[in-house]
């Protein structure tokens, strides 16, 4: 099998063991996996088993996938259809940096409280909920700073003084959607751990409709313009956290939400460092392509450049809502597998996941390819902007393949508790090597867009390579045994005594 485990480890780094020996205790975990042996997925030995094993896989796999998969487009078109308002707003760029912090600060909880459901320690699964919301509230008080002062830190970088100046004054009004975000992507992660994804769904189609409608009225007949933007954001958004939480505290999440608990402070160092290590991990990712963009602005006929890849990678969000839902099914499958003690279930869920989002990649690949001539047409009526990007299209559509592996492997990372070594990876491969050879091939060399987006795909290529090289030499039962200390670390008995005093 593919994905078989070796002897060595995926948690390499100094970082990342210092992290592991902090939250595990001490003492033989030898006999867990032990325990839940004969509970584990059998040895696949021919391909009938294979076959029949996989269509299971993958009946759990959309189950989880499709549902997250239409959230995320549902969540994205919120600020598609701002935009679509808006035309272009520089204080959505803030917005957009502080999605991204509290995606990634509460992506923590997919590996806590995916491991915790799978090993039935229910309880805890609103415990770390609720230490989440501790944590991202408190870093979005700190963040506020960036909005309040939003004016004078745009004139800092020679944004015109009237943009600046609106610009601050819609931040002002959008601060209500910051501490939205902080409690909903740990409501996200917690009904995510348990499947609950349907209900994710529709509070999201509902929040959706609801969205364009408001901002039509409030931009259209009531003309409240920006500020009309910003209002309607903040309702929509709340009303995603609301529909939420109301269908948690209506007692469908029975035995994870048992009220609030005093649990929920303690541990919060532990806690937030973890937490820190997934929103440095999601963060240097998505600021990676937001780098293609500022450094392009600096080439010739940077107008053009600047249009072509902006065309590229409003296109590239919209795919990468696709594999934003295997990140969270593959987190979720590898978390629930690892706290259940079943290793080999987890192998194989990975397997099984990367199949079928590889397939769906060389399918976007294929139809880039195909249309390179065409797909800018829409969204531009300059002629020269369409040539710019078709002269992309190669390079994008080995984005779009690349990125069909790489967001799994994060889920991976972030089901079995990899955060902080996945982020010196990315660190690593992103900006001690992409970005250099993408600016040396872009300027010295003449490479225009084309070789400064290449030279950053090698950064990318390499990362996607040592997280498969890590995958595949983790040491799976070991994982599981480390899944299980972990809960009792965080969890498990220690909490239950905590909780009786």
């Amino acid at each position: 099998m593919a994905l078989s485990g070796g002897a060595g480890n995926g948690g390499g780094g100094d970082e990342a063991l210092m992290m592991r020996e902090a939250l595990l205790p001490a003492g033989d975990l030898e006999d867990i996996g032990s325990k839940v042996e004969a509970e584990d997925l059998e040895e696949i030995r021919s391909v009938g088993a294979f076959v029949r094993h996989a269509a299971e896989e993958n009946r759990k796999l959309w189950y989880l996938a499709g549902p997250a998969i239409f959230t995320s487009i549902a969540q994205y078109s919120l600020g598609a259809v701002t935009l679509v308002f808006a035309g272009h707003l520089t204080t959505l760029e803030l917005d957009a940096l502080s999605t991204e912090n509290n995606m990634g600060m509460g992506s923590a909880l997919e590996t806590l409280c995916g491991q915790a459901y799978g090993a039935k320690q229910l309880h805890m699964l609103g415990v770390y909920l609720q230490r989440s919301w501790i944590i991202l509230n408190a870093m979005t008080v700190l963040m506020l700073p960036l909005y309040l002062f939003a004016t004078p830190i745009l004139r800092v970088f020679h944004q015109d003084a009237e943009i600046a100046s609106l610009a601050g004054r819609l931040a002002l009004y959008m601060i209500p959607q910051l501490f939205a975000y902080a409690f909903n992507f740990p409501i996200q992660k917690f009904l995510q751990a348990q499947s609950k994804v349907m209900a994710m769904a529709a509070v999201s189609a509902v929040a959706l409709v609801f969205h364009v409608a408001l901002t039509w009225l409030l931009v259209g007949p009531m003309g409240m313009g920006l500020v009309g933007l910003a209002v309607a954001l903040n309702a929509s958004w709340w009303l995603v956290v609301l529909g939420q939480l109301a269908y948690i505290l209506m007692g469908y999440c029975p035995g994870a939400w048992n009220g609030f608990d005093w649990l929920a402070f303690s541990d919060l160092t532990g806690f937030a460092r973890l937490s820190l290590g997934s929103a440095v991990m999601l963060c240097l990712e998505f600021w990676f392509y937001m780098f293609l963009i500022v450094i392009v602005g600096n080439l010739e006929n940077a107008q053009v450049a600047v249009a072509a890849v902006s065309i590229c990678t409003n296109l590239f969000g919209w795919e990468i809502m696709v594999f934003f839902g295997f990140n969270a099914a593959i987190s979720v499958r590898v978390s629930n597998e690892l706290g259940a003690g079943r290793p080999r279930a987890a192998k194989f869920a990975i397997l099984v996941v990367l199949m079928s989002s590889v397939a769906i990649g060389l399918a976007f690949f294929a139809a880039v390819l195909a249309l390179r001539d065409v797909y800018g047409a829409p969204f531009t009526e300059s002629p020269e902007v369409v040539r710019a990007v078709a002269s992309l299209g190669v390079v994008f559509a080995f984005s779009l393949l690349l990125n069909s592996v790489q967001p799994v492997l994060s889920g991976v990372a972030v089901g079995a508790g990899w955060q902080w070594l996945v982020a010196y990876v990315n660190l690593g491969c992103y900006y001690l090597i992409g970005i250099p050879i993408g600016y040396v091939i872009a300027f010295p060399l003449h490479g225009g867009v084309r070789g400064m987006w290449g030279g950053m795909l090698t950064g990318v290529g390499l990362q996607t390579l040592i997280l498969i090289g890590i995958t595949l030499r983790t040491n799976w039962d070991k994982e599981a045994s480390e899944a299980h200390s972990r809960i009792q670390k965080w969890g498990g008995s220690a909490a239950l005594k905590a909780s009786d005093h």
